[in-house]
């Protein structure tokens, strides 16, 4: 498989939170744990991120603020992100659930990895077969690391 960004990307049904729940990290959030992002449509066009995480060792909750530029011309498929001004790193919608329940990002040059989704978790078959996918679009799926989302017993009666 290709690893390449989706045909298109709706903005505002991409908009909202998402729950981070695999990662290839970065150097940024190598340690972070229980992390979601919410994507909120600025006015200036672009995505302000608001990001929750704990620290490995921490309960504390903290949080970072990011930005996310589409790429002109990809369908809001490709973006730029910026956690850092005047850095950008690439961001590719490489997966996209038609419900938008679940969403893969990844990147160009397969670096980093995200699964998310609209809930802590995700069905373990699909999980499996969204993993599978990466693995044959060349992302070295043994260095995905969990986010240690907690479900409630309500949530886990239902799955």
């Amino acid at each position: 498989m290709e690893n390449s960004p989706v045909e298109k990307v709706d903005i505002m049904s991409y908009a909202g939170k998402w729950y981070s729940l695999y990662s290839i990290p970065t150097f940024l959030d190598k340690h972070w744990r229980q992390t979601t992002e919410t994507y909120v449509i600025h006015p200036d066009g672009y995505y302000a991120v608001f990001t929750t995480y704990k620290v490995d060792g921490d309960d504390k909750q903290k949080y970072i603020r990011s930005k996310l530029f589409v790429v002109k011309g990809t369908n809001n498929a490709e973006y730029k992100a910026q956690f850092l001004w005047p850095f950008k790193t690439d961001y590719w919608v490489i997966e996209l659930a038609e419900d938008y329940s679940y969403v893969v990002v990844g990147h160009p040059e397969n670096k980093y990895l995200f699964i998310m989704s609209r809930k802590p978790f995700l069905d373990k078959e699909l999980l499996d077969e969204i993993i599978d996918r990466c693995h044959s679009k060349g992302y070295d799926t043994s260095r995905l690391v969990s986010q240690h989302h907690v479900k409630s017993a309500r949530e886990t009666s239902l799955v």
